[in-house]
């Protein structure tokens, strides 16, 4: 049987018990205390929230936040294995919670992502055995399998996001087909769960990420039939405008590997169009043989076949959506000679440049230079 308390009084419970006993509890443990107090109602209005987000201040927010009911389940154990039923509510792709303050540390794995959003102050990132503190502003995907635990210590404001493995890949599936670090991270992790990992994103405070979040929350709170896709559509936006202004800032950690691949990982897509390995060598003090053995662990290519097949995928999107010449497109994506791109091309999809433009003007087209 379900029963109900709001966000505010739910947090207000948890500060008090902590500065009174100088203990924390987990989520679950709070329940049952309140549980055993009395304080869970079994019936509790839900507030029809609705305006516009965009303009208000921190606090302003989180007093609606306040309000918001949460639907609880007395005497569930805590876990260290959490699974998205169990916290994703029934018919929903995407929810958004404010995260608690004051919690026990109970590092723990999910099988669904989960995005950690610094509205204010900062919070304890524990990942694997490694311990960071993630600053306002930042914003943090965890990928499924990742044992990983956030702690806040004071009134610092953090904004979780759970989201569904089992339906990203058909809801987000425009971000899946891209040439960027994104993109690379959810195919990685939709093929193989079986490696921790993390993205890391230095957002400074987005005046248009924040509210976007905000949206989505407030979507996650409503129960009507339009909410979840409205919530979907929130946080594709949210995704949409980290690509747009921080793709090239983005930190994409691998447990096994290292934040430092992801960092020349990052370096390759971003000069790939006049990159050699010896330049890339030099600029992150390797040698080449080391590099080139690095590269092709990491994403099956070795560094030649990468770099052109980021050449040609950014070719094609200039032939599908640009009227530049084929000696222009050339220039773009780092090729000297006009005959050259078009021989690399013709070989690589049997059809030349010229060719593929025509085949695939004014059509809605899957084709994916990366399969």
């Amino acid at each position: 049987m379900p029963y109900y308390i709001t966000y505010g009084e739910f947090q207000k419970q948890m500060t008090d018990y902590y500065r009174q006993a100088g203990k924390r509890m987990q989520f679950t443990e709070m329940t049952d205390y309140l549980y055993r107090k009395g304080l869970l109602k079994q019936t509790l209005e839900i507030p029809n929230v609705t305006g516009i987000f965009e303009n208000m201040s921190d606090d302003e927010f989180e007093d609606i936040i306040d309000s918001f009911v949460l639907f609880l389940t007395p005497q569930i154990p805590s876990t260290s294995s959490v699974v998205e039923t169990d916290i994703i509510p029934h018919k929903r792709d995407v929810f958004v919670i404010r995260h608690p303050q004051f919690t026990r540390p109970n590092p723990h794995t999910h099988n669904f992502f989960e995005i950690n959003y610094v509205v204010r102050g900062s919070c304890r990132f524990t990942f694997e055995d490694e311990i960071s503190t993630l600053q306002e502003g930042e914003l943090c995907i965890i990928a499924p399998s990742s044992k990983h635990d956030i702690l806040i210590d004071d009134e610092s404001i953090v904004y979780t996001i759970m989201l569904r493995k089992s339906s990203f890949d058909t809801i987000f599936f425009s971000l899946l087909s891209g040439k960027d670090l994104l993109s690379y991270f959810f195919r990685k992790i939709l093929q193989d769960d079986t490696s921790p990992n993390f993205l890391l994103f230095k957002t400074d405070q987005n005046d248009q990420l924040k509210p976007l979040i905000r949206n989505a929350m407030v979507e996650c709170h409503r129960y009507d039939n339009y909410s979840n896709s409205c919530c979907i559509n929130w946080i594709n936006l949210m995704f949409s405008n980290l690509l747009r202004n921080y793709s090239e800032s983005m930190q994409f950690h691998n447990y096994h590997i290292g934040t430092d691949f992801s960092v020349i990982l990052q370096y390759i897509q971003h000069h790939y169009q006049e990159l050699s390995l010896s330049r890339l060598a030099e600029e992150f003090h390797y040698s080449e043989p080391y590099l080139s053995t690095r590269i092709r662990e990491n994403t099956g290519y070795n560094f030649t076949d990468l770099v052109r097949r980021l050449r040609l995928a950014h070719a094609i999107e200039y032939l599908e959506n640009s009227n530049l010449k084929i000696s222009e497109i050339a220039t773009q994506v780092g090729y000297k000679s006009t005959d050259h791109f078009s021989r690399v091309f013709r070989t690589t999809y049997q059809i030349s440049p010229v060719q593929y433009r025509k085949q695939h003007a004014h059509t809605e087209d899957t084709f994916n230079p990366f399969i």
